[in-house]
This record gives C-alpha cells, structure tokens and sequence, in this order.
C-alpha cells in the first residue's frame, strides 16, 4: 500500500577492508510509492548507500529491513531481494553485457525463468516505459550514452521492482536528455515505483 514502509536503514555503518568509512550511523526509510534523493558530494557515499540497498554491500554494524524483516544475505534472499530492489549504476558500461538491447533487457526475466511469452512481453514494456521500444535489436555498441543509460533502467524495469535505485542518472548527459530520463521517472513514479536518485 502506498505510503507504507517499504525499506528501512537503523544505524547502519559501514568500513571497507581498507579501515576507511563508507557510512556512519545511517538511518532512513523509504516508503511505497515515494520519490527521494541522495544529495552529496562525490565520496561521501551515496553510492555505498545505494549498493546497501540493494544487498550488493553488508553493514559493518546496524540493520536494513525489508518489510519489517532483517535482509536475508544468502542465496535466495539476495535473490528475492533484487528481484523487488533494482539498481542502477551511473556508468552504464558496467550494466551492459549482452549484443543487443533485447538480448541485455531480456537477460533479468529469463534467469526468472520466464517462457518466451512472459520474457518479450516484459522486454516491450520495460522498453516502451523509456522511449527505446523501437531499438530492440540495435547493437548495444551503437548507442548513444543516453540510450545505454536508458537500456539499463529498462533491463531493471524488466524485473518489475518496487524500488528502483539510480546512481547519478544524470552524469554525462546533456540538457535534453536530462530533461527526458526526468520524464522517464514521473511516469515511473506514476506507475507506484518507488525512488531513490542519487545526485550531486
């Protein structure tokens, strides 16, 4: 339901295997359906944030809640994790892996195992919710920096997430496109996803 506590941090640090501080004594929900952003300066750890979010990254000390319940870190509860949380990295170079648009957008629900059915019919949403439903089968390689970017939301959008995390989308793009991804994530927002942006 719209407004309910979805993601919860309580006092979560984290400390890299090089002693320095990622985050200290962080605290924050996020709710159903909500818009937010992280602002701050490059290394002062939106990022780190972003990547506990998502599971990708274990606090040091404190707790992060799904629904009420303490993250589960093994296999399956990662799994499950970002199935329902999708992340966004700022460069999309290190999203990108397949040949073509529909071969990256598809890699998400095939591995839910999905039939053909089930997989084009989230790849043509996931697509047209940002404007690239007609670049299906271009190569990856041919596209603008924008185009990847938006390739990335898509391949996230294709696992249908309540939560879509993205790292500075707006690095490396110009006005116009800015002005388009902003557009991109009202309707997102419309939809009931949840966001959280991460920016300077």
């Amino acid at each position: 339901m719209a407004g309910e506590l979805l993601l919860e941090l309580q006092a979560v640090s984290h400390v890299f295997a090089d002693g320095s501080r990622g985050l200290d004594d962080c605290s924050l929900g996020i709710r159903r359906g909500s818009r937010n952003a992280l602002l701050g300066a490059n290394g002062s750890g939106k990022t780190t944030l972003l990547l506990h979010l998502n599971g990708l990254l274990q606090p040091s000390a404190g707790c992060i809640r799904i629904d009420g319940c303490p993250l589960d870190y093994g296999r399956s509860g990662l799994a499950a994790l970002r199935r329902r949380v999708g992340l966004v990295f700022q460069n999309p170079e290190r999203q990108l892996f397949s040949a073509s648009v529909f071969e990256d957008v598809s890699f998400g629900p095939l591995n839910l195992g999905l039939d053909e059915a089930g997989v084009r019919a989230r790849v043509a949403q996931a697509l047209a919710a940002v404007g690239m439903a007609e670049q299906a089968e271009r190569p990856v390689h041919h596209l603008s920096f924008g185009q990847k970017k938006r390739v990335c939301i898509a391949g996230v959008l294709a696992m249908q997430p309540e939560l879509l995390l993205l790292d500075e989308p707006m690095a490396g793009l110009d006005p116009g496109m800015q002005d388009e991804l902003l557009r991109i994530l009202d309707g997102l927002s419309a939809r009931g996803i949840s966001i959280v942006l991460a920016t300077l």
